[in-house]
């Protein structure tokens, strides 16, 4: 590997003329690349088109961003096109793969058991008025963010007039100001309306505010905070999670028993319905599942057929 990755370099600075910025730039992605391969023992010239699929996804994994990703594959086609015109191998295995700038990665989410223990929250000591009252409002907040799928800023911004209790739902101002209309189940109304009616008004300390969601003495609640609350409440799970991963599990969860694309776009707030088709995946999965199970043919061979 790193004869072919000098041979290279020395193509790089001698025939297409690169500077020494570009060419060190290209080898750092090349040996990346080697370094990938060597934990399957295989080398650079015998590296196959999954090879590549698989780097790429490890690049995303390790939360790298499209472009960059998009600048590695880039790297790796320069470097197979030379060993192509070196005749050093006999197939480009970076040939059909799409840009990584168009991939649609499904955002982590949580399986259903450990939201569960999630929305428990982390074993507290209730020994105040104010530890109890901070107990309700982080459990109404946990639920809020799973039943609507709420992003932080959603939350913490939600005012006393967007509840909705009554109806069964809140208004919600997303990116752009946009309004939307999130349902809520019976189980996060009923810990909002036990917030409401147990801790609110402690939380106010005599302080008035439009807001629903309330930190210490009345103040509004930061986006750190609110980051610390889901950290420490998924402890309990024994998985780091973010309000992020709460999103996306109610949007994979909705998915997963059969709810329509279009309808979790609205919950989302994706303006576009490509953001949201990140779950298509998993819509496929369920239609093929429920299609086995009532389908009359799909499991039964045609008569005559061969086994």
């Amino acid at each position: 590997n790193e004869r072919l990755l000098h041979s290279f370099t020395d193509y790089l600075k001698i025939e297409k003329g690169l500077s020494k910025l570009s060419v060190s730039a290209y080898y750092r992605d090349i040996a990346q690349f080697s370094e990938f391969l060597a934990g399957r023992k295989r080398s650079l010239d015998t590296a196959r088109r999954q090879d590549i699929r698989d780097f790429l996804h490890a690049l995303f994994s390790s939360q790298l961003d499209g472009r960059s990703v998009a600048r590695k594959l880039s790297s790796a086609r320069q470097f197979y096109k030379y060993l192509l015109l070196d005749r050093r191998i006999e197939h480009d295995p970076t040939l059909n793969i799409e840009s990584p700038r168009q991939w649609k990665v499904l955002p982590k989410s949580l399986s259903s058991d450990e939201v569960e223990k999630v929305l428990a929250g982390p074993p507290r000591v209730l020994d105040s008025k104010e530890s109890q009252a901070l107990a309700l409002r982080d459990r109404a907040m946990m639920e809020v963010f799973y039943a609507g799928a709420l992003r932080v800023s959603e939350i913490i911004g939600v005012r006393m007039e967007d509840a909705k209790l009554d109806l069964g739902y809140m208004m919600v101002r997303g990116k752009g100001d946009k309004e939307r209309i999130v349902p809520l189940g019976q189980i996060a109304l009923a810990a909002v309306k036990t917030y409401l009616e147990s801790a609110r008004e402690f939380l106010c300390a005599g302080k008035p505010s439009p807001l629903l969601f309330l930190g210490r003495r009345g103040r509004k609640l930061s986006r750190q905070r609110v980051w610390q609350m889901v950290s420490a409440a998924s402890q309990s799970a024994g998985r780091h999670a973010s309000p992020h991963m709460l999103r996306h599990s109610c949007a994979s969860h909705m998915v997963e028993n059969g709810a329509d694309l279009r309808t979790v776009q609205t919950i989302l707030g994706h303006a576009d319905i490509s953001t949201t088709q990140v779950y298509t995946h998993l819509a496929l999965d369920r239609l093929k599942k429920v299609y086995r199970k009532h389908h009359p043919r799909s499991k039964r061979r045609a008569a005559g057929e061969s086994q």
